[in-house]
């Protein structure tokens, strides 16, 4: 069976809304697009360098239309990311919209059942290794999936920085779960990479002192 792994840049008080630039997503008047920028260096380009090998991915619709407007005349800067199924999670979109049909390897779903039936797949790479399902932004998928326990692994990039408002990786609605911590790394920036991977439930005790 096929991982869901969530790929996040977070900050401090959760917020994932717009990291990549100032225009990415200004709804809800969202003023702090690209906070990300200055954090970057030679470790965190390396752990992202490592994320973008070959996978399939599960999109929310905001997200893909940005990414169907720019990857496919980019690939060469992300090997894969054309040849890779990717995913479309909309209830607005039809199977025929132009955004599907005008990127090779393009899929719309629309209900959980659909993510379930993609998890079982087992779609192999040149290697014969099963590719994870990648979910890159998408929030709002994000929640979808955390309160169906469908997320296997979580890949955060956590920030240094507290941005006050915008949208957040953990909702109201989010399951009690646990995880353990698989990797973990600091960048010369403050941002520490870490990831976690799913772990059953949530224990609870009384801490003696």
């Amino acid at each position: 069976m096929k991982k869901i792994v969530v790929l996040s840049m977070i900050s401090l008080d959760g917020v994932i809304q717009a990291p990549g630039g100032p225009e990415e997503d200004t709804s809800g008047g969202f003023e702090y697009g690209g906070w990300t920028a200055p954090f970057g260096d030679e470790i965190y380009g390396k752990e992202v360098q490592k994320e973008m090998q070959p996978a399939d991915y599960l999109l929310g619709r905001k997200t893909f239309e940005i990414w169907a407007d720019y990857w496919p005349t980019h690939g060469e800067f992300w090997p894969g990311i054309n040849d890779g199924s990717k995913y479309v999670f909309s209830k607005t979109l039809s199977k025929s919209d132009p955004l599907i049909t005008g990127w090779e390897n393009s899929v719309l779903i629309n209900t959980v059942e659909d993510i379930k039936k993609i998890k079982s797949h087992n779609n192999h790479d040149e290697n014969s290794k099963v590719r994870d399902i990648q979910v890159w932004g998408s929030g709002e998928l994000v929640q979808l999936l955390l309160q169906n326990d469908l997320v296997d692994e979580l890949r955060l990039k956590i920030h240094p920085i507290i941005l006050g408002k915008g949208k957040k990786l953990f909702g109201y609605g989010t399951i009690p779960a646990a995880f353990s911590l698989e990797e973990s790394t600091v960048t010369t920036t403050g941002v520490i990479i870490a990831v976690y991977k799913r772990a059953g439930k949530v224990s609870t005790g009384t801490i003696e002192v």
